[in-house]
């Protein structure tokens, strides 16, 4: 399972809110980042030029689930 934990950190550090994302991607597409859903390859590439960063920096694989 992946799980986007490690994106709202990196938002919080950067004094940022959920909502920032909002203008790279709609709102259900940030309902399902909140609800650790699958999301397409290309909102993670938009998040990462977004923040630049990469993907490892966002998100990560857990067992279980």
């Amino acid at each position: 399972m992946l799980t986007y934990n490690k994106l709202f950190a990196l938002l919080a550090y950067r004094g940022m809110k959920r909502t920032d994302l909002l203008c790279i991607m709609t709102a259900p597409t940030l309902a399902k980042l909140g609800k650790g859903e699958t999301i397409s390859t290309e909102i993670i590439d938009r998040i990462c030029k977004y923040l630049n960063c990469q993907p490892g920096d966002i998100m990560e694989h857990r067992e279980g689930d």
